[in-house]
């Protein structure tokens, strides 16, 4: 199987057409097959205002591509024997023994088992989201501030998140939430470090990831994309009209609140990370091999094995954020899975896995086939599903 040039040019078509639409200030992607670069390029502007051109050395807020990172330093724990899949999360962080769940008739339930470690990496810890609709426990993430405080401590938001009840029971349901916060929660206290020099000394050191970190340095301001979008990260969209093409509005936002650059406290599992597209690239690879670039193993083949399976039950499949169902996806110990391309609506493949950010970005990485891509932008709640639609592009040339 070889990737056709000719016909992957249209990704910088595709993107072209999107920014002279002013559907995007700027965008850059990369596409990886067998080993090597087969289709890349920036387009655009990183900042508008200052004519700034978008390039490789782009700084990115990651939102929740931070997720996947974080997961595979939890893997590194599992595997050097300080953390198991069943441990209870109350082991770590007893205020979450005390949780309760709020049913639909707005009764408190107790808990008919444990919240686990498991259930953290695969989003079935019956915790919320602030922006999820029609959820009682997202209205009270959303007047606590939760999304919109960044000056709130990891630990501090852990602590308040197992204050409040949780909207489902634990393994019930596949639920995206603060779950991966909670789980760096849990790191950090058994790591006895902060998560950011554990993510530092772990995988960012080894992996030569050297512009990847929760703050930018003044230094490096000029380089950090400018924020666009239409909705606050905590903020419940509002449903479209379907019966017409989705369009984005090209205005600058600002997200130094809730997603500050200078802060030296500001750190989060779910979010949280800025980096390049060159440096998570090189994440990308832990995924797809578990190595470093000079052959340094992070993760064992075993290791990888597991973390590459689907976890949900068909009945907690296609996963769903609010009223957007990505079919043929399941989940694994690290991000989502195609497991079924007979539902996909975009081009895939079986056992390609990935994840996204808030904020527009997208990967996948496709082991068996040794395909990865990664599109980079900043749009806070796109209505363009850039990503999929990139990827599915980068498969069609695959000959």
């Amino acid at each position: 199987m070889e990737f056709q040039s000719e016909r992957g040019r249209v990704l910088e078509t595709h993107v072209r057409r999107l920014i002279e639409a002013r559907q995007f200030s700027g965008v850059t992607w990369c596409v990886e097959h067998q080993g090597r670069v087969v289709a890349q390029g920036a387009d655009g502007h990183r900042d508008a205002q200052a004519l700034q051109a978008m390039s490789e050395d782009t700084l990115f807020r990651l939102y929740s591509m931070t997720k996947p990172i974080v997961s595979v330093y939890c893997l590194q724990l599992i595997e050097s024997g300080l953390l198991q899949l069943d441990d209870p999360v109350s082991r770590y962080i007893p205020e979450f023994g005390q949780q309760q769940v709020l049913a639909s008739d707005g009764r408190l339930q107790a808990l008919q088992r444990a919240m686990t470690i498991e259930d953290l990496l695969t989003h079935r810890s019956g915790l919320s989201y602030d922006f999820l609709p029609g959820c009682k426990v997202a209205e009270g993430y959303r007047d606590a501030g939760f999304a919109a405080d960044g000056g709130r401590s990891l630990q501090e938001l852990c602590v308040a998140l197992a204050e409040m009840p949780l909207a489902h029971q634990p393994g019930s349901c596949w639920y995206y939430s603060y779950s991966t916060d909670v789980l760096a929660g849990v790191l950090e206290r058994v790591s006895d470090k902060p998560l950011g020099t554990c993510l530092q000394e772990s995988l960012f050191a080894p992996l030569g990831m050297e512009e990847t970190a929760f703050q930018v340095g003044a230094e490096n301001r000029s380089r950090l994309a400018q924020m666009f979008g239409q909705r606050e990260l905590g903020q419940v969209p509002v449903a479209g009209a379907t019966d017409r093409a989705p369009v984005n509005r090209l205005q600058p936002m600002d997200v130094e609140q809730s997603y500050p650059s200078d802060s030296e406290t500001f750190t989060r599992g779910g979010i949280g990370l800025y980096s390049s597209m060159r440096d998570y690239r090189r994440f990308m690879g832990v995924l797809m091999h578990g190595k470093t670039p000079d052959g340094a193993r992070l993760l064992s083949r075993p290791m990888l094995d597991l973390a590459w399976q689907n976890r949900l039950r068909d009945s907690q499949m296609p996963i769903t954020i609010g009223d957007k169902a990505y079919p043929g996806y399941g989940w694994g110990l690290t991000g989502r899975l195609m497991v079924d391309t007979s539902a996909a609506l975009r081009l895939s493949a079986c056992g390609e896995g990935g994840w996204a950010g808030a904020a527009s970005t997208w990967f996948w990485v496709d082991p068996a086939r040794e395909f990865s891509g990664i599109v980079m932008t900043q749009y806070l709640g796109s209505e363009i599903s850039l990503g999929p639609d990139m990827q599915g592009l980068a498969y069609a040339a695959l000959g």
